[in-house]
């Protein structure tokens, strides 16, 4: 156990220095000036000696290896630099930002498991049958629609039309219902798809058979046997798509004007305010790899045949 923590631990390290790193590169590619941003002038509004005050400032005139290597220092001292446009610390930032992504993931999962297993356990319990064609209807149709265009019908039809929902923003619940089944509503096919494909396997096996034998109602044989088999590969996505929940969906958060990582990250990009955008990828690698791990631990109480070590001369 402690090898395998270890080994992630390196592991983690290793993905957040290569992010850290094709992230810094990409934003000294990428076309525009933050100087030119910051004073909100075009090149020839502005003199040059004002340009080179505020790139010394900033750290910009340095060589990009030093300019990394100071970035890199601080970060190890836990320390994300400062925003170049309010000059607040990136952390604060996000964490500011951090609560806001939180309750929308929340909504979103709940979301998610509303529309999943109850259409995933009837497709693979009736299979071939209308229940089957309507889950595979959905997982078609909710696969194909992007999130930003079924935002907008959510608000035309629910702000809009009937004016039941606020459209933007923050501030109770009401502000949190239409971004979380617009998050969730996209995302639900792939579980769905996903438990039906397992608890289709799991009905197979021999011990599903040999506790139906026993005289076992239906749904505690599904409940209590083929479902914990059938949610592995479940957890499996779950994972990967929390520790990008966590980190902020982008579109959403920015259609529905959201206060979350996303749209924190989408004005940090347009004003070329690199260490937030920095700072905003680490974090998002933290979340994806913890996530992942949390997953790797989960196995084994889902399935007490899955064991570090077991199984490797099978």
């Amino acid at each position: 156990m402690f090898r395998q923590f270890f080994s992630r631990i390196i592991h983690l390290i290793f993905v957040l220095f290569v992010l850290s790193l094709a992230t810094f590169l990409l934003m000294k590619m990428a076309p525009g000036d933050p100087v030119l941003t910051i004073l909100k002038a075009s090149e020839g509004a502005v003199s040059l000696s004002d340009q080179e005050q505020v790139r010394e400032q900033l750290g910009l005139n340095l060589p990009l290896v030093q300019q990394y290597g100071l970035w890199l220092r601080g970060v190890i001292q836990l320390d994300l630099g400062t925003s170049f446009v309010n000059h607040r610390a990136v952390w604060d930032l996000m964490m500011d930002r951090l609560p806001a992504t939180v309750y929308l993931t929340s909504g979103a999962i709940i979301v998610i498991l509303l529309i999943s297993v109850p259409l995933g356990i009837l497709a693979a319990k009736y299979k071939g049958k209308w229940p089957d064609h309507l889950s595979r209807l959905f997982t078609l149709i909710g696969a194909s629609i992007p999130s930003f265009w079924l935002g907008l019908l959510l608000i035309y039809a629910f702000a809009f039309k009937l004016n039941w929902l606020p459209t933007m923003g923050s501030g109770n619940v009401r502000h949190l219902v239409l971004p979380s089944i617009t998050l969730g509503f996209v995302m639900a096919p792939e579980y769905i798809r996903l438990l039906r494909s397992g608890l289709l396997d799991a009905l197979s096996q021999e011990y599903v058979r040999a506790a139906r034998a026993r005289g076992l109602a239906e749904w505690r044989v599904i409940a209590r046997h083929a479902l914990r088999a059938a949610l592995l590969p479940v957890i499996t996505i779950f994972g990967m798509s929390l520790g990008a929940l966590l980190a902020g969906s982008v579109v959403t958060e920015t259609l529905f004007a959201w206060p979350g990582l996303g749209s924190m990250v989408m004005e940090a990009i347009t004003q070329r305010n690199y260490p937030v955008i920095q700072g905003y990828v680490l974090l998002t690698g933290i979340f994806i790899v913890t996530a992942n791990v949390l997953v790797d631990l989960s196995y084994s109480l889902l399935d007490p045949r899955i064991r570090s070590g077991r199984g490797r001369n099978m």
